[in-house]
């Protein structure tokens, strides 16, 4: 057999296949592997570049292999699928992943530990929880309604209402046991919340790095942990610009015949990852617009000529590009190189909105100052 020099392997629960290649491309190893042959089978080769879709316990695979001495490479699937020829089959799939890895400019996914694959369970258990939480407080709200009660916004004024619904007497017994039932659930979801966020604050203690992002304005301990755990390489970015587009706060390209035309964000990456930034930066825009806080300058002028909300989505990709820099670095955040300045209640006032047109949605092309 000629020798081998890369394998693709498509991997699922329980069938692996491979496609192995020699130095002229051409291909020398086809072979479907149950689970339990995987590691027997590589064991056995001399090392080789090995490359993963990366995919549902691509991780785990990727650390057994390079404990046996293999070089691996996770390919994104989005990257994998232009390489697919005609019908999408195992075969074909891991003929793609073998051809995708050694693409100039492919961009890998960097391998996570155990470790940090265990911290990421906890900020999964968090979405979970809150995405719970919100379904429930909807549906309390929703069938308060049916009985004429209702609530103001904000996850604060469910337990009064909660309160308000008891004490209702003309709320119908069957109707009464299944808010009781709501008013449990939704009281054990807060205490599992709060003790899974104060997992997630321990965690950002112990962590160096985190710390220091937490030092940056609107990265909170909870925004500093996510960073953390979700890019295990920073220095796999080229810029920060490159960070920002791959969490997706870049502005979408439309570009064609010299003409430069931007649109809303890519929306690309990680979502939990994206929405905290950009949360971070909407409380430091609310600040400087009530005249709190010390807003950067270029902020302030922002305000004075765009939208809040895109502003905040400007400001979340500048947060993105200074996270990654103090990654990478190991510097510490310095607020008089960022440009802080306290700036007066009435100077970001919200500006006019023009006759006969509406305001521009928040996700659309900004220019960076």
């Amino acid at each position: 057999m000629d020798k081998l020099i890369r394998i693709g392997v498509d991997t699922s629960k329980s069938v692996f296949v491979l496609h192995g290649v020699n130095a002229a491309g051409e291909p020398v190893l086809r072979r479907r592997l149950r689970r339990s042959q995987v590691l027997e089978f590589f064991a056995g080769l001399a090392p080789t570049v090995i490359g993963l879709e990366a995919c549902g316990s691509s991780h785990y695979w990727a650390r057994e292999l390079m404990a046996l001495g293999h070089e691996v490479r996770l390919v994104p699937p989005q990257y994998v699928k232009a390489y697919v020829k005609r019908n999408k089959n195992d075969a074909n799939d891991a003929a793609a992943i073998c051809q995708a890895m050694i693409e100039p400019g492919m961009r890998f996914v960097p391998v996570k530990s155990a470790e940090q694959q265990a911290a990421l369970m906890v900020v999964g258990r968090r979405d979970a929880l809150v995405r719970r939480c919100t379904q429930l407080t909807n549906s309390i709200r929703g069938y308060a309604a049916e009985f004429g009660l209702v609530a103001a916004k904000g996850r604060e004024k469910i337990e009064p209402l909660l309160a308000r619904i008891a004490a209702d007497a003309d709320m119908p017994a069957v109707a009464r046991e299944v808010f009781a039932g709501f008013a449990e659930e939704y009281a054990r979801l807060k205490a599992q919340i709060a003790q899974v966020e104060a997992q997630l604050k321990a965690w950002h203690k112990h962590n160096e790095m985190s710390r220091r992002l937490a030092e940056a304005p609107g990265i909170g301990p909870i925004t500093a942990a996510l960073l953390v755990m979700k890019v295990p390489d920073p220095a796999a970015f080229r810029s920060g610009r490159d960070f920002a587009a791959w969490i997706g706060l870049t502005p979408k390209d439309h570009s064609t015949a010299g003409k430069v035309r931007h649109g809303g964000i890519t929306k690309a990456g990680d979502e939990a990852l994206r929405t905290a930034l950009v949360l971070g930066a909407t409380a430091v825009v609310r600040q400087a617009r009530e005249g709190r806080g010390h807003p950067l300058a270029w902020l302030a002028e922002l305000l004075r000529r765009k939208p809040p909300k895109l502003v905040a989505v400007a400001l979340a990709n500048k947060m993105a590009r200074v996270a990654w820099k103090l990654m990478v670095s190991g510097e510490r955040y310095d607020a008089q190189r960022a440009g802080r300045f306290v700036l007066p209640t009435d100077s970001v006032a919200p500006r006019a909105p023009r006759q006969g047109r509406c305001a521009p949605p928040a996700a659309v092309a900004f220019g960076q100052p």
